[in-house]
């Protein structure tokens, strides 16, 4: 009985170990001449106890915490920032925003049914900001559907600028990444994200700004003017 409840525990050890295994390895930052980390007096884990589950789903509440992609897919994707579940990294991803770190950033690796994960400007896995990384503020709130949650090193203290929105839930991720928001509009266009590590055509982030910006989305590209024929080009044509 001691053996086989000893073997049921390791089965399922195992498989959390595989389910966690390929984000630690694509989550590598490491942009050069940053500053120096400057430790931040945190509680690794901000337990349930008192933290809000609930998200308000209404961009028009508290707009200085409603982030706006706007994609190169067409669509506009809204994600409510939660500086209850992990202000340090709330702060760093609007100083970012606001700043305009994010336009042109492409989704470098997107996992059918994981998770889409963006936020480096050298579209490897392996660049950040110049600011220094952050101390984890691991929480108890899940990561479900629309989750956004940071990445990350091997290193807990690692997280810099790349963030990942989740596709499907993932428990496995718990305490172990710092979920910082969740998506309340457009998750359709999220899941429309292009597929790859890294895709052949990537999705981009157009621009992306804090819905007290108002900033209103880019407009599309234009598209190209039709081939005019006139009689001269049909009769000089080459064709049978």
């Amino acid at each position: 009985m001691t053996s086989r409840l000893f073997k049921k525990v390791a089965f399922g050890l195992a498989l959390g170990t595989a389910l966690i295994a390929p984000l630690s390895l694509a989550f590598a930052q490491g942009a050069p001449g940053k500053e120096p980390v400057k430790p931040i007096k945190v509680d690794p884990i901000q337990h349930a106890q008192g933290l809000t589950y609930a998200v308000d789903a209404d961009i028009t509440h508290d707009p200085d915490n409603v982030l706006l992609l706007d994609l190169s897919n067409g669509g506009r994707v809204a994600i409510r920032l939660m500086p209850e579940w992990a202000p340090h990294h709330v702060e760093r991803i609007k100083a970012l925003t606001k700043e305009g770190f994010y336009n042109g950033v492409i989704f470098h690796r997107v996992i059918d049914g994981f998770m889409a994960q963006t936020g480096d400007p050298t579209g490897t896995g392996q660049g950040g900001s110049k600011l220094p990384d952050l101390t984890a503020e691991f929480n108890d709130i899940p990561h479900l559907r629309g989750t956004v949650s940071m990445a990350r090193t091997d290193e807990p203290n690692s997280a810099n600028s790349q963030f990942f929105i989740v596709f499907y839930p993932r428990f496995a991720l718990d305490h172990k990444y710092t979920n910082f928001g969740r998506v309340i509009a457009g998750m359709d266009i999220a899941d429309a994200i292009t597929r790859g590590e890294p895709p052949k055509n990537p999705t981009k982030i157009v621009q992306a700004s804090l819905a007290s910006e108002g900033k209103a989305p880019p407009a599309p590209p234009a598209a190209p003017a039709p081939t005019t024929f006139t009689a001269d080009m049909l009769s000089n044509s080459q064709s049978n």
